[in-house]
C-alpha cells in the first residue's frame, strides 16, 4: 500500500514542475453505464470515457463467476509503465480523502486489465459514489500526466442489472463442456444418471452459445452382444445424442456422428467396471 501511495503522490506532485495533468472523464451529462452483454454466458458493463476509450467490467459463465476489469484504450501504450489506481471522492464531498486501491501494469500495445479482487474494489467504490481514477505518465508527451476517471453518475441501476446478470450465469464454461465423456447402461441407448445430468448441462450451454462451429459425437460399446449388434448400437447411441442437440436449435450441418462399436476400448472387458467404461460416448465441441 505504501508503494502504491508513493506512485500517486509522485504523479500528482510532479505536475506543477513538469507539465499538466490531462484528465479524461465523463461529466454529469455524458456519464453513462450500459449493459452491452447480458446473457447466461457473459455479463458486460461498459462506461465510455470521452476521448479516451471504455471502462469495462466483465464476468463470464464459470464456477467462480469472477469479475475482471478492462481499460479499453483507443491509443494503447507504446512502452511499459505502471498506473496508480486511486478512489477519488466527488467534488460535492469536500473534506473526504481519497485512497489508493492498487496499481495496473501498462503493457506495450495492450489494454489495461485488472483481476477479480481489484475489480470488486472498484465496483464497491463506485457504489459508494466515488470515482476510481488511474494516474500514469503520458507515453506520447513526457511533460504531461494522465488521469482517467470512472464517473459514479448513473451507475447504481446499471450495476444492479450487472449483479443480476452475474447471478444468472451458468456455473460452468465452454472449456468445461468442450470435451465430455458419458457412459451408457448395459445393452441400452440410455445414459447413466450422472451422464444424463451432464448432457443436460451441455444442452443448456448450447442454447445460449451461437458461435459453436462443430460438434463431433463418437459412440462406443463393450465387447458383449456380438460385433455387428454393437456397431449398430453405437450408431444409434450417437444419433440419439445428435437428435437431442438438434432439438435445441443447433444446425444439423454442424453435427458429425460416428459409431465405433467394439473398437478402441479404454478398459478391460473382463470386469463390470471395465465394460461400463467402454460403453461410452465422446462429445467434442469446437468454436472458431
Amino acid at each position: 500500500m505504501i508503494k502504491y501511495t508513493a506512485i500517486v503522490m509522485a504523479l500528482v506532485a510532479s505536475v506543477g514542475a513538469e507539465g499538466a495533468m490531462r484528465t479524461y472523464a465523463a461529466d454529469a451529462q455524458s456519464s453513462t453505464w450500459q449493459m452491452v452483454e447480458n446473457s447466461r454466458l457473459q455479463c458486460q458493463l461498459s462506461h465510455p470515457v470521452p476521448f479516451y476509450g471504455d471502462a469495462v467490467f466483465r464476468s463470464v459463465a464459470s464456477k467462480n463467476k469472477d469479475v475482471r476489469f478492462n481499460l479499453d484504450m483507443v491509443v494503447r501504450p507504446n512502452n511499459y509503465d505502471v498506473a496508480a489506481l486511486e478512489s477519488v471522492p466527488p467534488s460535492w464531498r469536500p473534506g473526504h480523502q481519497g485512497k489508493v486501491l492498487a496499481s495496473m501494469e501498462l503493457l506495450r500495445q495492450f489494454d489495461g486489465e485488472l483481476n477479480n479482487d481489484t475489480a470488486w474494489l472498484m465496483l464497491t467504490e463506485l457504489e459508494k459514489g466515488n470515482q476510481p481514477t488511474f494516474y500514469y505518465q503520458d507515453w506520447r508527451n513526457e511533460q504531461d500526466r494522465i488521469a482517467v476517471a470512472l464517473s459514479a453518475i448513473n451507475f447504481p441501476s446499471a450495476y444492479w442489472t450487472f449483479l443480476q446478470c452475474r447471478d444468472a450465469l451458468l456455473p460452468y464454461s465452454f472449456e468445461d463442456i468442450a470435451f465430455t465423456v458419458m457412459n451408457y447402461k448395459k445393452n441400452s441407448s440410455d445414459l447413466t444418471k450422472s451422464s444424463k445430468q451432464r448432457l443436460q448441462q451441455i444442452g443448456e450451454y448450447l442454447k445460449h452459445d451461437k458461435e459453436i462451429e462443430s460438434i463431433t459425437i463418437a459412440a462406443y460399446s463393450d465387447s458383449y452382444g456380438g460385433r455387428w449388434n454393437n456397431l449398430e448400437l453405437s450408431k444409434r447411441r450417437a444419433e440419439a445424442i445428435a437428435e437431442y442437440i438438434k432439438e435445441l436449435g443447433v444446425d444439423e450441418g454442424k453435427l458429425v456422428t460416428t459409431g465405433f462399436g467394439e473398437k478402441r476400448h479404454i478398459a478391460s472387458n473382463e470386469t463390470v467396471i471395465g465394460r461400463g467404461k467402454n460403453r461410452r460416448v465422446v462429445i467434442q465441441i469446437a468454436k472458431p
